[in-house]
């Protein structure tokens, strides 16, 4: 098997995590089950064949590897992919791609897809993705991944199978969407962005950002920059109601013992075993 990235997994429930990210370094994430991604800061072979990806924002540790996975795709004559951006970075996108067309000597077809907080994405009769706003240095959002289910109105429950029948044909509706929040990703951000945002406390998977762990850096600059610090999990512990909380995006400036002692001893039951350190 061609590969040459890390990449760590992790499954609950029927999805199957996998990734990597580090500040400054990379950041990439798959989850096959629903047949999408988030961020491209590097791009593993193994991730090629997934076709929609999103992407929280364009420092380069999250985005430098989309031309080359677009490239790949071409390559291997696979169909062109879909990437959904902030709508702000529509045009510096565009522009990077080109010149790298230009430098390559070869296209890079793909579907750009500006969003925006508050859009609602249909991927399937099943799945729908939702944007939320977050708070970093340059324009970012976050997203949820829903279940979307259609099931019969509590009214009409003990009818029987042509009694609904007829009540369709008569047009009426009996049913009603219900959606449940599969997984939510935080991509960079501070606290806002999941204060703003209840669905990503709720959703069963959370990946969200931990840059900071260390108690000497200052609250303050951290939130300015756009990050989570372990003081902002701590202070919020009781709201987190997902079943699997994926810390990741650890600066670089910690060792991976350091981040493990010091988030053990801040939160020793790790959010009741929930909360689980992607290093």
């Amino acid at each position: 098997m061609i590969d040459n990235m890390s990449v760590k997994t992790i499954t609950h429930n029927g999805l199957t995590i996998e990734g990597y990210s580090r500040a400054a370094v990379q950041t990439y994430w798959r989850i096959g089950e629903l047949k999408l991604g988030f961020d491209l800061g590097a791009q593993p072979w193994s991730f090629m064949g997934t076709d929609t990806w999103f992407v929280s924002h364009t420092h380069l540790d999250h985005i430098a590897a989309l031309p080359v996975y677009v490239a790949r795709r071409r390559m291997m004559k696979m169909e062109p992919p879909v990437i959904y951006l902030p709508a702000g970075a529509i045009d510096g996108v565009n522009m990077m791609m080109q010149a790298v067309s230009r430098l390559d000597r070869g296209r890079l077809p793909c579907e750009l897809i500006p969003t925006k907080p508050g859009d609602e994405i249909e991927l399937s009769r099943e799945t729908v993705v939702t944007v939320s706003a977050t708070k970093h240095t340059v324009p970012s959002l976050g997203y949820v991944v829903w279940e979307r289910r259609r099931k019969l109105k509590p009214e009409y429950q003990g009818l029987e199978g042509h009694q609904i029948r007829d009540l369709r044909l008569a047009g009426k509706e009996v049913t009603l969407e219900t959606r449940r929040p599969r997984l939510a990703y935080l991509g960079d951000s501070a606290a806002a962005g999941l204060d703003d945002c209840p669905a990503m406390y709720e959703a069963e998977v959370l990946i969200m950002e931990m840059t900071f762990v260390a108690p000497g850096h200052r609250p303050e600059s951290i939130r300015k920059y756009g990050h989570i610090h372990l003081d902002d999990v701590v202070e919020r512990k009781d709201r987190f109601k997902n079943e699997l909380i994926i810390a990741s995006h650890f600066s670089t400036r910690y060792h991976d013992s350091q981040i493990k002692q010091t988030v053990a001893r801040r939160l020793p039951d790790m959010l009741d075993g929930r909360l689980h350190l992607w290093l």
